[in-house]
This record gives structure tokens, C-alpha cells and sequence, in this order.
């Protein structure tokens, strides 16, 4: 899924090629009776309502708010779009099959030489946007798992698809004591699975919560309680360069993930930890060597020499 600084690296590629630009269209073969009524464009009804809402404004910026893309319209609304686990935007000139093709796909670049005609994870188009300039952007989404909906003027802070979400780890007034506020309300969770809540915490997933724990040589089963307090600032300063170094470079593409262009971001080249399982560990001096467990349904990946677990 991506995480906080591929939804990062989404939106600055927003920023970069769709400001300004006027939506002339819009597209989705997202059907399902699952979502019958629902406020999201799997509801046939729904997204009929909102392309009528939206056709005709123009992109003003994006935003971000844990993993979600939040493109702001000139009319007030603002389309939140939540990518899930394997979705990824795209940005270029694309032509629409007569039908779909033998792979089942229904949009493809016009370019031959566009960086994401040549990637199969690309190819996964359900929701576009047309624009006034001749140019999409596209949603690309292999399980069908994402979110599009459009959230009216005034209500973005209250909507539902917000409103449980945690501060925002890289927000300039969120610091060590804001952090320390943040995970005591999950005293008795394993600091892993504590740091990936979006309740508690907004954006933070598996990559990044293993990264951020081998920098601050804390073990992903170790209690929020039993974390000593000396602990919480190198988590603080750890999850800030990790968070903004995987921003650096432009995301992580271990899985499927690709950036505005379709390209692959470079993180997953920098990992410490994360699906390292049998590596010896990078941290100077540190003998230990990358181990796996399962946790949640998840997979920990840690050193099991400087992340020695405190207390069982």
C-alpha cells in the first residue's frame, strides 16, 4: 500500500502537471452492488452525480492527509482519492480502446515511447480524468481496492473519510511530546502496530514503521508502556528522516507503486530492514542479522541484535 511519502511524491507530481488545468471528462468502469448507495464511484449512481459536479472545474493544488490525495476544485469541492494497496496516478496523453483488449485493458498512452505503456502495473486504468488540454490523469488500480469521492465545500475537517485520522507525523508543529501523546492511548500495543493505526498516527505503514524502528533499535513487538522514554526522541528523529528520505526519493517501489510519470520511485534500493530477512544488519558495528515474524497479519522485519525486545 502506498504509504505517506509515496501519497507525498503523488501530490507534488499533482502539483507539478495538473495545476490549472480544467476537467473536461470523467471515466470509470468501478462497478460493485457491494456499494450500492455508497459515497464513492463503485456506486454507479454516486459517480454519475459527482462527474456532473466536476466537469468544468479546474484543478486549483493537492494535498495530502495520511494516504489520502486530496485535489482541491475551483468550485470548493475537493476529490478525495485514496489509493489502497495497489493503486497508483498517472499523468499523460491516453486514448480509450473501441473495447477492451486482450489484457482487459481499456486505456493506453498515446506516446509509444511513455515510460508507463512498457510496465504491467500500469495498465490497470478504472477511474480517468480528461482535460481541456487533451491530456488524463488516470487511476491504476490491479485489485479494484481504491477510493474516489468528492467531498463538499466546508467538509473536508468533518467528513468521514477523515475524521478518525491521527496528526500528521511530518507536520512542522508535531514533535517528540506530540508523538509521546499520540501512542499512550494504545499502551498495551506493540509499537509497530501502534505506529501504523492511522488513528493514532497518519500515513505510517509497513515499510516505513520497520525502518523507522531499526533506526531507533526498538523491537516491533515491544509495548508502547515498556518503551523507556530516553527511546521516544531517537523514534521522533527517526521517523522524520525516514519519512522525508523516502519522499527524497520519490517513494518506494518494492511492490507496485509508481509516481505521476508511471516511473518507479527508489526508496526500496535504501532498505535497512524491510523484506531484508537474512541480511546482515547495515547498523554500524551491529553483528546481528534481519529476521522476520509475523504480527497482525503482518510481517515485522527487524535486527535481532540492537532491537533486543525489553521486557516479554
Amino acid at each position: 500500500m502506498p504509504e505517506l511519502p509515496e501519497v507525498q511524491t503523488t501530490v507534488n507530481g499533482i502539483n507539478q502537471y495538473l495545476k490549472g488545468l480544467v476537467i473536461s471528462d470523467a471515466w470509470t468502469d468501478y462497478k460493485s452492488a457491494f456499494h450500492k448507495n455508497a459515497d464513492n464511484i463503485k456506486n454507479p449512481a454516486y459517480f454519475a452525480r459527482m462527474r456532473k459536479d466536476i466537469v468544468g472545474q479546474t484543478v486549483m493544488n493537492a494535498s495530502r492527509r495520511g494516504k489520502n490525495v486530496l485535489i482541491h476544485l475551483s468550485g470548493g469541492a475537493t476529490l478525495l482519492i485514496h489509493m489502497k494497496m495497489t493503486g497508483h496516478i498517472m499523468y499523460g496523453a491516453y486514448k480509450k480502446l473501441a473495447k477492451k483488449d486482450a489484457q482487459g485493458e481499456w486505456w493506453r498512452p498515446l506516446d509509444p515511447k511513455d515510460p508507463a505503456l512498457n510496465d504491467p502495473f500500469n495498465r490497470f486504468i478504472h477511474f480517468v480524468l480528461s482535460f481541456k488540454n487533451g491530456k488524463h490523469m488516470v487511476l491504476s488500480d490491479m485489485r479494484c481496492f481504491a477510493k474516489v469521492t468528492l467531498i463538499n465545500k466546508g467538509e473536508l475537517e468533518t467528513t468521514s473519510h477523515l475524521a478518525s485520522h491521527g496528526p500528521e507525523p511530518l507536520d512542522p508543529k508535531f514533535g517528540v511530546s506530540e508523538l509521546k501523546a499520540a501512542v499512550s492511548r494504545k499502551q498495551n500495543g506493540p509499537v509497530k502496530l501502534v505506529l501504523m493505526n492511522h488513528e493514532v498516527l497518519s500515513g505510517v505503514g509497513n515499510i516505513y514503521s520497520d525502518e523507522i524502528l531499526w533506526r531507533a533499535g526498538i523491537h516491533p513487538l515491544e509495548k508502547i508502556k515498556n518503551v523507556p522514554n530516553a527511546k521516544w526522541p531517537l523514534v521522533y528523529k527517526a521517523m522524520i528522516e525516514t519519512l522525508n528520505k523516502g519522499i527524497d526519493f520519490g517513494g518506494d517501489s518494492m511492490s507496485d507503486y509508481r509516481n505521476i510519470k508511471g516511473e518507479r520511485g527508489e526508496f526500496q534500493d535504501r532498505h535497512n530492514a524491510y523484506r531484508k530477512t537474512g541480511t546482515a544488519c547495515k547498523k554500524p558495528g551491529c553483528k546481528g542479522v534481519i529476521v522476520r515474524l509475523k504480527m497482525g497479519g503482518r510481517s515485522a522485519h527487524f535486527c535481532d541484535t540492537h532491537q533486543k525486545l525489553l521486557k516479554k
